[in-house]
């Protein structure tokens, strides 16, 4: 295992991202740069008011700590007591064109450590207070997930995070726990470090085009096929699970794929895996947005957008744990809000005329759907 390999590829990762992006606007990003009090730091990107991207934030962070916040150590007691970083790159882009998708994309690692000069039995003791503690959010997690509505259990760093998880078969606490540390060659032992990574992209329409959801989730397969045929349909599940408002019974957008706790393959092709997901957003994305930058609109659309834009924010500030981690791992709040939309609307129990454009989108696109199933 090697962290620095990590750090060094998604830093590049950030990099491309923003220079891509520039070309397609026309605007530079901001950079800035920014150093957490307890440990680590990072670089948050923005381009605001652009041509094509009315806001668009990029994060890299590495942030470090001796004790994991409660959102990260409920779902994972194994870690708790222990020294631990994380690092990532998160980003959503909010376009300015009503038909034009936004999109969001993360991808992360998180190692934790046994902190130097602390016994095995005073971890283990650490580790049994931290799990008491945390039970009756576990049990919660587990009654949510039974009952069909997914909670993100990811230790993510807190940059612009956004993105979130599910474990692939809807394991409880203490499966996730056994999985992990199979993974992890011997993790359940205290001196070991327990390491896993997680991503993942989706996407967010206000228009609905059938060609830009199959590119779309096309893209994302051919990623993960070189490992494992089986990881697209696995992680496309835990997308649809998670990014869910369950208290509007509706998806945020037509998904993607997402995937946490993951080490199944070893450091080495785990690693690889992140890599040909984080590689493959470009391609998945931009296509996308040259076809539909230049389409006309109006301010009907305008509205709409805006108006679906409130279920954004929603999601990112009641449900994602991401957020969650980075406020109370004392984050930097700039950066961790930088995936808010500019502009957003709410209506009182607005609904769209049948037939129209807009009912299209929750009929058609914000529905459970196989979007590469052959005919």
């Amino acid at each position: 295992m090697n962290p620095q390999l990590v750090y060094d590829y998604l830093q590049h990762l950030q990099n491309r991202i923003v220079e891509a992006v520039q070309l397609v606007d026309g605007k530079h990003f901001l950079h800035d740069s920014w150093q957490r009090p307890e440990g680590g730091g990072g670089t948050s990107c923005m381009l605001e008011e652009g041509h094509v991207f009315e806001r668009a934030g990029i994060g890299f962070s590495h942030v470090k700590g001796n004790k994991l916040p409660p959102s990260a150590s409920a779902a994972h007691p194994e870690a708790a007591g222990r020294a631990w970083e994380a690092m990532g790159v998160s980003l959503v882009f909010h376009p300015r064109n009503p038909y034009v998708p936004t999109v969001h994309m993360n991808v992360r690692f998180f190692v934790a450590k046994t902190p130097s000069g602390i016994s095995e039995q005073d971890l283990r003791a650490k580790q049994g207070a931290e799990r008491s503690k945390s039970s009756a959010i576990s049990g919660q997690n587990v009654q949510s997930r039974q009952g069909g509505e997914s909670v993100e259990g990811s230790a993510k760093h807190h940059g612009a995070s956004q993105g979130a998880n599910e474990a692939a078969t809807r394991h409880t606490v203490d499966g996730r726990r056994e999985a992990a540390e199979a993974g992890n060659d011997g993790a359940a032992h205290e001196t070991q470090p327990i390491w896993w990574f997680g991503g993942g992209m989706d996407l967010t329409p206000y228009y609905g085009f059938e060609e830009d959801a199959i590119h779309f989730h096309r893209t994302c397969r051919e990623a993960l096929d070189p490992y494992n045929k089986d990881l697209y349909p696995q992680f496309k599940q835990q997308c649809d699970d998670y990014f869910y408002l369950k208290h509007r019974k509706e998806p945020r957008g037509i998904g993607g794929i997402f995937f946490d706790d993951f080490n199944q393959l070893g450091f080495e092709q785990s690693f690889a895996m992140l890599k040909s997901v984080g590689d493959a957003f470009l391609n998945a994305y931009l296509p996308i947005v040259q076809r539909r930058k230049d389409i006309p609109y109006g301010e009907r659309e305008r509205d709409f957008q805006a108006y679906r834009r409130g279920r954004y924010v929603e999601f990112n500030l009641v449900f994602d744990r991401g957020t969650l981690f980075g406020l109370q791992s004392n984050g930097r709040t700039e950066s961790i809000l930088l995936s808010m939309p500019p502009i957003v609307k709410w209506r009182y129990d607005w609904k769209p005329s049948e037939g129209s454009d807009e009912a299209r989108l929750y009929s058609e696109f914000l529905t459970a759907r196989d979007w590469l199933a052959k005919p």
